[in-house]
């Protein structure tokens, strides 16, 4: 197998750029390195297709390997043909290999091999071959019979035979296939109740039966978890009759006298050994399908959470809402600092409502808080209420807002927040963790196990090795594509930059506790555990604001250091127009210092005829830059893609890609369940999204739904193309169970 052109074949690429990309991912390069500085090289991959290509690639080697081991094996036995050598390197996929590996595949006793053992390999194939055409079948038999080897009648031989041929019609690869295709294409995942007489949250599936091949994803995930709770029974359905007189079809010629004892055994076949297999497989094949999908699910909510806007230079008074021990209060500078901290108890059973706004105030007459965050958990729709009314009375020009709390509790418990703050107690750490997710949500949730953020469906049933792997990559393309300042970072969010393990990442703040503040990134090398191949994996996405070198504060790497001050002189820029916030007037520079011959129109006519003008005009301004920039590219003996990168920081250094995404929506005011009614049309943010829709928070404790079905007037394929987390959308109420405290919505309105 050419992996290349596998490879280009089904991402769509030159095979020039996968096969320089394989070399890079070979010498140890990291996939956020390559993505940003490699561009040239990869033809601008981005993070995410650079992630699948080398899991592929790992695949496609796997696969070679295994190849190479099962010809071996087979070698070794002195039964490789030329034509099954030819099958096997030419299988496609892992399945088709251990498929044509399974007769030779050395396994456990089983009825075929112990009739081998007793001699009766040639009545078998006797049977198989089916030229007798008159007489008894036990007539065959009889000179089997053999006590000694246990074979003590006819019948015993005849059955013996039937078990080699029924195994030999079980591991015929070809056949197989077929039997699993038509499975797939024509069996149905049948579900009913362990219990017909218990209510449980799996009543949907309590007499159940959907086509294989259709059923959707976060259904499988369902019925796995009720079958694994012992409250469903789960069972793959199919016509065996049809597969059996498809496999007697491929066997049987006819007029044999063999004929009735070989549809017994090709019915033996299916049913014993082929159809327990293949129902396994398709269950598994479900498995995997519906898990693939949760994951890349939830990897993409992680992202759009993770990626959310920070709420800079803001000083938060932030509550952990509870009931009996109270609500910690967390006050915090604008840079995440601990002011001051304690407990109120606005809700039961204390209500203390005075004191919870005498504390308040007296807060932010100290402080001058600007916004006030409230986790989403217990008691937190209590808490609201109060806070709304305090606002209220006070007049105070201060929001609210709710963030979500998954994963709060874990990281105050575990041993890097203990280390952090090891003065504080549990419950505070959990309160500043909730302000500073709005200030910095990157990071904050750096912090905290992905798999405890809860974006995503299912996430605790599904393979943790796969969801940690995908997990991490999303979190490293995050925190890579933001950057971080080297000079405030946790060891957390050091960990995810390129090149920098957990060790190398508390090594450096050590470093910065002992020796103060990093001055330049070349000051990196002095760190214990990062040497030169590090240093060139993380160098780019490590800030030095107002350190020795003003490139140090951009997203330029140090090797393209030289090449981007030659282009500042070249174009008139300084290191104060970097430092003071970006170059003004940088494409008028670029086109004065590499002109480009372009005819002008003189004069600009009214009216419609002048639009048309200004937009030729505009499109000239954008042809004429192009020029321009091929020619610096030219000129500099530089790709183009680094090149226009560097002309990016260069108009706007460091620049945040999160400031792209939905602002945070602050209120003032509650909005109690009560007041809900259908028709109403209200602002939400997404939440969550999953296989059949999106969570929004529209203000009350409840999240609402929006069913995939009600996200557009047009087809859908899945939530993921309309919504993401962290988005604001306009809904309409489609209905209220205040019973079951559950609201419809539709973004048709």
């Amino acid at each position: 197998m050419d992996m290349i052109q596998t490879l280009a074949a089904e991402f769509k690429l030159r095979s020039s750029y996968v096969e320089k990309t394989i070399e890079l991912i070979d010498e140890g390069n990291t996939i956020p390195f390559i993505a940003r500085y490699r561009k040239e090289v990869t033809g601008g991959m981005s993070d995410t297709t650079l992630r699948d290509l080398g899991e592929r690639l790992t695949y496609l080697r796997g696969l070679e390997e295994r190849k190479e081991e099962v010809l071996r094996l087979i070698d070794e036995q002195g039964k490789l043909t030329d034509e099954l050598r030819e099958q096997i390197e030419d299988a496609q996929v892992l399945q088709r290999v251990e498929d044509l590996y399974k007769p030779y595949k050395q396994k456990r006793a089983t009825r075929a091999s112990k009739a081998r053992e007793r001699g009766l390999e040639p009545l078998a194939r006797v049977i198989l071959a089916q030229e007798e055409t008159a007489g008894d079948p036990s007539a065959f038999a009889r000179e089997y019979v053999n006590p000694e080897k246990e074979v003590e009648t006819a019948a015993d031989a005849l059955q013996g035979a039937c078990d080699i041929i029924a195994e030999e019609i079980a591991e015929d690869a070809d056949r197989i296939q077929r039997v699993r295709t038509r499975t797939w294409d024509k069996g149905r995942l049948a579900t009913e109740a362990a219990d017909p007489e218990e209510k449980t949250v799996y009543d949907m599936y309590y007499d159940k039966s959907e086509p294989i091949c259709r059923i959707p994803n976060h259904r499988v995930l369902a019925i796995n978890r009720g079958e694994k709770e012992k409250k469903l029974k789960v069972r793959v359905d199919i016509e065996p009759q049809v597969i059996t007189e498809q496999i007697e079809d491929e066997i049987i010629t006819g007029g044999s006298i063999f004929e009735e004892l070989l549809r017994r055994t090709c019915e033996d076949a299916y049913k014993r050994l082929i159809a327990p297999s293949v129902e396994r497989e398709m269950r598994n094949q479900l498995t995997e399908r519906a898990e693939a999908e949760a994951v890349k699910v939830f990897a993409k909510n992680t992202e759009n959470l993770l990626m959310q806007p920070p709420v800079r230079n803001k000083k938060v008074i932030s509550i952990d809402p509870g009931y009996r021990t109270g609500c910690k209060v967390a006050a915090l500078s604008g840079t995440g600092k601990l002011l001051a901290y304690g407990t109120v108890y606005p809700t039961k059973p204390k209500e203390d409502i005075a004191g919870t706004e005498r504390t308040l105030q007296k807060i932010i007459d100290k402080y001058g808080c600007d916004i006030i965050v409230i986790g989403n958990g217990t008691a937190s729709r209590e808490t609201e209420e109060v806070i709304a009314r305090f606002l209220k009375k006070t007049g105070a020009p201060i929001q609210y807002t709710i963030v979500n709390e998954a994963g709060a509790s874990v990281y105050s418990a575990s041993k890097l927040a203990a280390e952090e703050y090891p003065n504080l107690d549990v419950t505070t750490r959990g309160a500043m963790s909730l302000g500073r997710r709005l200030q910095d949500p990157l990071a904050e949730l750096v912090k905290i196990d992905p798999k405890h953020i809860g974006v995503g469906q299912y996430q605790h049933d599904i393979n943790q090795k796969l969801l940690d792997g995908a997990l991490t990559g999303v979190v490293e393309n995050c925190v890579n594509r933001v950057g971080v300042d080297l000079n405030t970072a946790s060891p957390s969010l050091l960990s995810y930059i390129a090149g920098i393990k957990p060790a190398v990442a508390r090594n450096i703040v050590a470093y910065r506790e002992e020796h103060g503040r990093f001055k330049g990134r070349r000051e990196l090398l002095k760190v214990a555990g990062l040497g030169p191949k590090a240093f060139e994996q993380c160098a780019g996405f490590l800030r030095i604001e107002g350190g020795s070198e003003p490139l140090d504060s951009t997203s330029v790497h140090p090797e393209s250091y030289e090449v981007t001050r030659r282009i500042m002189e070249k174009i008139g820029i300084t290191g104060e127009d970097i430092t003071s916030g970006g170059a003004a007037q940088l494409d008028a520079k670029i086109i004065a210092a590499y002109p480009v011959k372009r005819e002008k129109k003189r004069g600009r006519r009214v009216g419609l005829d002048g639009l048309k003008d200004a937009l030729k005009e505009q499109a000239d301004d954008g042809a004429r830059l192009a020029d321009s920039v091929r020619a610096m590219a030219e000129d500099m003996g530089i790709g183009r893609p680094t090149l226009n990168d560097i002309i990016a920081e260069l108009k706007k250094p460091a620049r945040d890609p999160r400031e792209d995404a939905p602002p945070v929506i602050f209120r003032n005011d509650v909005r109690s369940f009560d007041d809900l009614e259908e028709g109403m049309e209200l602002e939400g943010t997404v939440r969550n999204v999953v296989d059949f829709g999106a969570f929004v928070d529209i203000g009350v404790k409840q999240d609402g739904l929006v069913h995939i079905s009600q996200m557009s007037r047009k087809y859908v394929g899945h939530p993921m193309d309309v919504v993401s987390v962290g988005d604001t959308v306009k809904v309409k109420i489609l209905g209220v169970d205040r019973q079951r405290q559950k609201i419809s919505l539709t973004m048709i309105v």
